[in-house]
């Protein structure tokens, strides 16, 4: 028997289907080992060693892919084509056993069975240059989000999150945001013109120029002095351009571009985009199995194979007619720092049109399947084009103009329509009388219109994700979990109406804060540069321990510097610096270890009693933490001395160690085991400690009936 390990279940199953005979395919779901969830987890002083561990819900899923790795003849890691797949990967290899060096790695773009069987003989052992890059982003992140949130918490008073990413997005939202606040209207004055030719139809122009210069009247005063001229000289047809206009058509999806028209078209955020593709690329339920629609969704590559190329053009051939396909096939280009490792995003047949398939799939699905197909078969074909006329009318020192277009070949917009609507009724498709220059014009009417200049636009998710790929911030694997994190509803960095991002008022302090104190993590060019510089690990063309160490000896006294408060020891006169400890923050002098005064940051938080501390004498403060009230030392971090003040109440059903009455940060109770973190059971009810004899959920005291928890079960004892 061969194994195959794949992250998803449901990529599990689209592959079963292609396989037969000595194949089992297993799922990991998802990561096995990662950094740990409570602290930081790497080494500063061991070379930046990360460290691994096992989430507690991973164990069984382990030793069941243990189990089946040690009856396999052979295995095969078949995560996701990515530096994070590849990372997968050698976790996978690292705590099943799985010797690094052999050709047990193999890869797809799309989960169809002719992809799956060519990469079945063509197996590689795991990249660790993709490995150690995915291990340069996942470290560097932490070391950033770990050391500077605390500080960022502490000194705005408030539970924030910093991210090394995340926060050059907040920052272009808040940037933007005090742009528009200073932003001060500038009024102009729009003057149009009806005028007629001798026997012909008439037509609007507006005013553009004087003496050959941009021109737009700025008070009411002055349109009034410019209509009195324009009513009393005439009006003469100036230059008429001529010209059949052609629209290539737009590249097909990568990650990106994906999300900004999911955002526009579909009304989906980032995060749903990415959600509904993952859905796509690893299969759906159909009556004839799992079967996969789009290739992989995490790319920035515009390339196409030769072989999707050819189909796509003799479907556009067989469906539209000979006279839409291009004159030689159309080739794109993709971005100089695209990894274009992997195709752009496109359906795995084209036969399997939307429509074919619209049964199967929910709304979001069928949308967004839809969305991917058009956009691939436009992608392939003609140009449209455009019958355009450009005219000038002159009417002494100034200059009037309107343009028109008009449609004389549909091409790639039969299929997607990229065109945008004009704003100015003076320009896109106004039908215009046949001009020639020098021909005496009739004036009918002039309109003035008091206008005002705009400030610039807010983002939405689609344009920052735009505007971010275009400046090299982030990379196509990061965007959602980046408009995810903006968006937390626990912070909410940021709120949207009518999808324009505005940032709440902690951002505007935390942006501050970090500028001030972290100028490089904060810095466009710098956060681009280190992208570039992760990416060339993953070439093999850097170490990936001496790019953090390059990167943390500037950030280590930043973070120094950082921590310093205005509070001023009263032992000693020096600065005091602010601390993060397991209890919460303190006070703690510069001028450690001469003095070693500490105090908490917030008096309030801390309220004495008349326990005594049994390890040192010390007296016990009450305090409230994440799981409740406790009593805590004074004398920490010295003395480190805590007792619990929860209520034990119930047993857990999963450890048998007794749960304990809390209250969440919404004031709602519920029950957690007092074996955490060991166990992370809890429930918003009374557990017995006991299983449902039905169902196997286990039982509740529901104020003194005992019944099963589980939705669909009614067993009361």
């Amino acid at each position: 028997m061969q194994l195959i390990i794949v992250e998803s279940p449901h990529k599990a199953k689209t592959i079963e289907k292609f396989l037969k005979g000595d194949y089992k395919v297993d799922a990991s779901k998802g990561h096995i080992r990662d950094l740990p969830v409570n602290y930081m987890g790497v080494s500063i002083a061991n070379n930046f060693e990360p460290h691994y561990v096992i989430a507690p819900e991973k164990k069984q899923d382990i030793k069941r892919l243990e189990t089946s790795a040690k009856k396999a003849d052979k295995v095969y890691l078949a995560t996701d084509p990515d530096r994070e797949g590849e990372a997968i990967s050698w976790h996978l290899a690292e705590v099943l056993g799985l010797d690094t060096n052999e050709l047990n790695r193999i890869e797809f773009n799309e989960i169809s069975e002719k992809a799956v069987k060519k990469a079945l003989e063509n197996p590689r052992k795991i990249d660790m240059n993709l490995v150690d890059a995915q291990q340069a982003r996942r470290v560097l992140d932490r070391i950033v989000g770990y050391s500077i949130s605390p500080v960022a918490s502490s000194i705005l008073n408030d539970s924030l999150s910093a991210g090394r990413v995340q926060s050059v997005a907040l920052k272009m939202v808040v940037d933007r945001e005090r742009e528009i606040t200073a932003f001060k209207p500038q009024e102009y004055w729009n003057l149009k013109a009806d005028v007629q030719p001798n026997g012909k139809s008439n037509f609007k122009v507006l005013l553009t120029e004087k003496n050959s210069k941009k021109y737009k009247p700025s008070s009411e005063h002055e349109a009034n002095e410019v209509e009195e001229y324009l009513k009393y000289t005439p009006f003469t047809v100036g230059a008429v351009k001529r010209a059949v206009m052609k629209s290539h058509a737009p590249a097909p999806y990568i990650t990106s571009t994906l999300q900004q028209d999911g955002s526009i078209r579909l009304n989906l955020t980032a995060p749903q985009v990415m959600q509904v593709a993952q859905r796509l690329y690893e299969g759906v339920e159909t009556p004839r199995g799992h079967i996969a629609l789009i290739t992989y969704m995490r790319t920035d590559s515009v390339r196409v194979s030769s072989e999707a190329q050819k189909s796509a053009l003799d479907y556009i051939a067989s469906n539209y007619g000979s006279e839409y396909l291009p004159s030689k096939p159309n080739v794109y280009r993709s971005k100089k720092d695209a990894q274009d490792a992997h195709e752009a995003i496109r359906p795995i047949d084209i036969r399997r049109t939307p429509e074919s398939v619209k049964d199967i799939l929910d709304k979001n699905q069928f949308r967004l399947y839809k969305l991917i197909y058009d956009r691939f078969i436009a992608s392939q074909m003609a140009e449209a084009k455009y019958d355009s006329v450009a005219v000038e009318v002159n009417c002494g020192e100034y200059t009037l103009k309107t343009s028109g277009k008009t449609l004389i070949f549909k091409g790639y917009t039969i299929v997607y329509d990229d065109t945008k609507k004009e704003e100015d009724e003076d320009s896109g498709n106004v039908l215009l009388p046949a001009l020639s220059e020098g021909e005496t014009l009739k004036l009918n009417l002039i309109k003035k219109e008091q206008k005002f200049t705009k400030p610039p636009v807010r983002y939405t998710e689609a344009t920052l994700i735009k505007s971010m790929e275009d400046k090299g911030i982030g990379r196509p694997s990061t965007y959602a979990t980046i408009m995810a994190k903006l968006s937390d509803k626990k912070r909410e960095y940021v709120r949207k109406d009518k999808k324009y991002l505005y940032p709440n008022p902690i951002s505007y302090d935390l942006i501050d804060f970090l500028v001030k104190n972290f100028p490089d993590i904060m810095d466009i060019s710098f956060t681009a540069k280190m992208e570039d510089d992760l990416d060339d690990i993953g070439e093999g063309g850097k170490d990936w321990r001496k790019l953090i160490k390059a990167f943390y000896t500037p950030f280590e006294e930043q973070l120094r510097t950082s921590k310093i408060s205005e509070e001023v020891c009263e032992k000693c006169g020096a600065k005091m610096i602010i601390n993060s400890g397991r209890y919460g923050n303190y006070y703690a002098c510069s001028n450690y270890p001469n003095c070693q005064n500490i105090k908490p940051v917030n008096e309030k938080t801390v309220i004495p009693t008349d326990k005594i501390c049994t390890k040192c004498g010390g007296i016990m403060v009450e305090r409230e933490g994440k799981f409740g009230k406790f009593l805590a030392c004074s004398n920490y971090p010295r003395c480190k001395n805590t007792v619990s003040m929860t209520e034990s109440v119930g047993v857990c059903p999963e450890c048998g160690k007794p749960t304990r009455k809390m209250i969440s940060r919404g004031g709602k109770t519920f029950y957690g085991c007092s074996n955490y973190p060991n166990c992370k059971f809890m429930s918003w009810d009374m557990p017995t400690g006991e299983k449902c004899p039905e169902c196997g959920a286990y039982l509740i005291n529901d104020q003194g009936t005992i019944k099963c928890s589980g939705k669909n079960c009614k067993f009361v004892k």
